[in-house]
């Protein structure tokens, strides 16, 4: 099938940039990205670019070019769906908080309300392509909703699935070059094979054939799971060392880059850190845990589950060495947290570890001081207040927000460098320093500043895994 015609289900931060990178890569082809959140596709359309709701660098330009000529923004989702050849599902796959699996599984509910909507509003044939992470055998289910309700009857739909291996901050970057695309699909049916195909030719306009993969249905929608996987497994097992090297005096970053330097290993990955955090990691892997569990894997299972709590480890972790070098108490002392995004060049905070972090310290009653350059200041009391341990109100007077690092770093008995934002890397830590209460402490997870600079000027500076002051 020749593809003249794009929806995409969900305006997030998958749906939104992937959709300006095919529009942008394929002018001949017109693709509308659909969602019922009428704030959120009025921030896509603004024509302001910086106020896009999803930031990435590059994106806006991106967008720039492509909107109104074949790339478009809208609520109007029938109209969407109907006149669509080839749909898109990016919609949310949040990891269960009720009922069966609660805590592990994928709540499907907006993936099955996507094709229910699909088939009753379809009236010809359609190639439905999953973008959100789902549970291996998805398709299956999809497919049945699909063949069984509305004008499934009438219609015919090919299911495909293309997970996304996107990385915050550098997403567009991966759209434009990807390491792969995993397109899955029917391939025992010339149907099958048609879809697929139809998918492949699109990407084709700018990748290379020969970095398209091309799997049954099945093994697409796995690997999307086991990659997040096999990742966040790295940052754990780096932490989880991190905590050995204090102990025993080792050099967490010397480790890390001589093990790195073995070529069956290689060195990405291996920074030691707060933990993960985004949309993906922990949700992948908790889904992976639950699907070995339905199929009474336990020890397949138990592996994976240590990666979550090694994690949460080494947050809690990092939150209780601020205490302790503060003399075991910091109620009523201020901490200075630079960065609240769970990485640098995105504003997206999901799980990020400053929340889990500020929680800690502000149950400890101290005060937090918080300055990202992305991050809005209601997210911030949004992601406190999701956590349900304090009221609203306790929140707010807990933490406070700054439009300036300087103002967020005066008076501060410690700064807490949470996110790798490039700018803090900038900033005159002389004039940070000297507006602190002494002694002044920094403490730094992800080893991004300029420590030789730090000493001059009296920092007392703990990074986890060297397990000294510097």
């Amino acid at each position: 099938m020749k593809i003249k015609n794009i929806c995409c289900i969900g305006a997030g931060y998958v749906g939104g940039p992937t959709m300006a990178v095919i529009a942008q890569k394929c002018p001949h082809i017109q693709v509308t990205v659909v969602d019922i959140n009428e704030k959120r596709i009025e921030a896509w359309n603004d024509s302001n670019l910086e106020k896009l709701p999803v930031y990435e660098p590059g994106l806006d330009k991106i967008v720039g070019e492509a909107r109104g000529r074949n790339l478009f923004f809208s609520t109007h989702v029938d109209q969407a769906i109907d006149q669509a050849d080839m749909i898109f599902i990016s919609v949310n796959t949040p990891t269960k908080t009720y009922g069966k699996g609660k805590g592990m599984a994928a709540d499907l509910k907006y993936i099955e309300l996507c094709a229910r909507q699909i088939a009753r509003v379809a009236t010809s044939d359609k190639i439905v392509v999953e973008k959100s992470t789902l549970p291996v055998r998805t398709a299956s289910a999809i497919k049945s909703i699909l063949d069984n309700t509305g004008n499934g009857s009438k219609v015919k739909f090919q299911i495909l699935s293309n997970p996304e291996f996107l990385a915050e901050g550098t997403a567009i970057e991966d759209l434009l070059d990807p390491d792969r695309v995993l397109i899955g699909g029917d391939t025992s049916t010339s149907e099958g094979n048609d879809a697929i195909e139809s998918l492949v030719n699109i990407y084709a306009n700018w990748v290379n054939k020969e970095q398209i993969l091309t799997t049954n249905v099945w093994s697409s929608e796995l690997s999307k799971l086991t990659a997040n996987a096999f990742l966040a497994q790295r940052v754990s097992s780096i932490n989880s060392l991190s905590e050995l090297c204090e102990k025993t005096g080792a050099d967490v970053n010397e480790v890390a880059k001589a093990i790195g330097m073995d070529s069956r290993i290689g060195s990405k990955f291996l920074k030691s850190s707060v933990g993960f955090g985004g949309s993906c990691f922990q949700k992948d892997i908790l889904n992976l845990v639950y699907i070995a569990k339905s199929y009474g894997l336990t020890e397949v299972a138990d592996y994976w589950e240590q990666v979550i709590l090694m994690n949460d480890h080494q947050k809690r972790r990092f939150a209780h060495h601020i205490i302790s070098t503060l003399f075991n108490t910091v109620s009523g002392k201020k901490i200075a947290f630079l960065g609240w995004a769970f990485k640098k060049d995105t504003n997206d905070t999901r799980e990020s570890a400053a929340i889990y972090v500020a929680d800690e310290l502000l149950n400890e009653q101290s005060q937090i001081d918080v300055y990202d350059p992305k991050v809005e200041e209601q997210q911030m009391y949004t992601d406190l207040d999701y956590l349900n341990t304090r009221s609203s109100k306790d929140n707010r007077e807990g933490l406070t927000v700054h439009q300036d690092p300087y103002r967020a770093c005066e008076n501060a008995h410690a700064i807490a460098v949470l996110t790798e934002w490039d700018e803090f890397k900038t900033y005159d830590w002389q004039k940070l320093y000297d507006r602190m209460q002494k002694p002044a402490f920094l403490f730094d997870g992800r080893g991004i500043l300029n420590i030789e600079e730090l000493e001059n000027i009296g920092f007392v500076c703990y990074k986890i895994g060297k397990g000294k002051d510097l």
